[in-house]
C-alpha cells in the first residue's frame, strides 16, 4: 500500500513475513527532481517486489534516488545493495554501516556474548542461521556515504538535520525537518510497539543511551513522527513519556524477578512479561528467545550501571543479583 503522509512524502508498507513487526514503513521523498528512499526492508523477494511496484507507480528513477538507512537491522537495510543504482548515494552512520558490511565474525561475537547470558547450547545450536537479521541481510558490501549527528541533509524543499539517537543500535540515525516539524524516527520512536533495546556486547549500555536519546528528541518541536513500523505519531512528547515509563516498569520487573535468587539473562527473560501469543517462554521461536534475552541483558546492564545489581560468573555464565 502507498500512502501520501505529507506533501512530497509517500509511505510504502513493505511486508515482513512471519514476523510480529508485520511490515516496514519505507518512505520515498520526491522533491527537487531527485528522490530519497528511507529504509528498504529485508533482502527477500516479497519485499523487493512490493518496492518495485511502488517505485513504478510513483515514477521513481532509481538512478536519481538516494537511500538513507536509519540503522543496520536487516528489515531496514537488507535491500540497500539491490536498490542503490549507479548515480545514487547510500547514506548511513559509521557504526551501523560497519555492521551492515561486517563479516561472519560479527555474528560469532554476538553468539559468544549471548551464550554468557545463559542461552542453553541445545537451544542456541542454530540460532544464528534462524535469526532473520542474518538470513535476510544484505550480502553485498555497500560503499556508504557516512552521515553524523548534526549533518545538514538538504533535499529539495526539505532541509533535514541528522539526529543521532543511539540505543536501538549504536549508530541509529533520524532526520528532523525543523520548519515542517517532521521527525523521521526509524525504530527510535514507535507508536504501537516498543522499540527493542538489546545488549550484544558488554562494552555498551544501550538502554542508558536510548533514554538519553529520548530526552534529547523531547527537546525538539515535532508535529509529525514518521516511524519505521506501524502507525504515524502526532503526539511525540506523549509517546516519549510512555516509552520512558515502560522502561521504568520493565526495570522494576527485572528487580522483582531477582528478589528470590541470582539469575542469568535467559532465566530473567523467561520470567519477564512479553506481548506474545505463546503459553510459555519455552514455546517462543529461537529468534524471539534471542531478542528477549538481548532485552533482558540491556535492562540488567542498565541496572548494574546504576548500582542496583551486581554480577557473578559461574561456568562462563553471568548471573545477576540485587545489591
Amino acid at each position: 500500500m502507498i500512502q501520501q503522509v505529507y506533501p512530497g512524502i509517500h509511505k510504502i508498507d513493505v511486508p515482513i513475513p512471519n514476523n510480529p513487526l508485520k511490515s516496514l514503513n519505507c518512505y520515498i521523498i520526491q522533491s527537487g527532481g531527485r528522490h530519497l528512499m528511507i529504509d528498504t526492508g529485508f533482502n527477500r523477494e516479497e519485499c523487493l517486489q512490493v518496492l518495485k511496484e511502488a517505485i513504478h507507480k510513483l515514477n521513481v528513477d532509481l538512478k536519481k534516488t538516494d537511500i538513507l538507512i536509519t540503522h543496520m537491522h536487516a528489515d531496514h537495510s537488507g535491500l540497500v545493495a539491490d536498490l542503490a543504482a549507479e548515480g545514487a548515494t547510500a547514506y548511513c552512520s559509521a557504526e551501523d554501516a560497519d555492521t551492515i558490511n561486517a563479516d561472519a565474525t560479527h555474528w560469532e561475537a554476538m553468539r559468544i556474548f549471548t551464550m554468557t547470558g545463559g542461552f542453553p547450547p541445545e537451544v542456541f545450536q542454530n540460532a544464528i542461521e534462524k535469526h532473520p537479521g542474518y538470513k535476510y541481510r544484505s550480502t553485498v558490501k555497500v560503499d556508504f556515504n557516512i552521515v553524523d549527528d548534526g549533518d545538514q541533509f538538504p533535499f529539495g524543499d526539505f532541509e533535514f538535520t541528522c539526529i543521532k539517537t543511539p540505543g536501538h543500535t549504536r549508530g541509529h540515525m533520524c532526520l528532523y525537518e525543523p520548519d515542517k516539524k517532521i521527525f523521521i524516527s526509524g525504530d527510535h520512536i514507535l507508536q504501537d510497539i516498543t522499540p527493542n533495546i538489546s545488549l550484544w556486547s558488554d562494552k555498551y549500555d544501550p538502554l542508558h543511551d536510548y533514554l538519553q536519546s529520548l530526552d534529547r528528541v523531547n527537546q525538539l518541536e515535532i508535529s509529525l513522527v514518521l516511524p519505521g513500523h506501524r502507525s504515524l505519531i502526532k503526539d511525540c512528547g506523549g509517546r516519549i513519556k510512555e516509552l520512558q515509563e515502560h522502561h521504568e516498569t520493565r526495570a522494576q520487573e527485572v528487580i522483582d524477578i531477582l528478589k528470590s535468587d541470582a539469575k542469568s539473562a535467559y532465566e530473567v527473560a523467561a520470567e519477564m512479561t512479553w506481548d506474545m501469543t505463546y503459553d510459555s517462554f519455552e514455546e517462543f521461536p529461537v529468534a524471539q528467545k534471542w531478542f528477549a534475552t538481548g532485552e533482558a541483558l540491556a535492562h540488567l546492564k542498565y541496572l548494574e550501571g546504576r548500582g542496583r545489581l551486581t554480577r557473578e560468573k559461574n561456568d562462563n555464565i553471568i548471573y545477576y543479583k540485587i545489591v
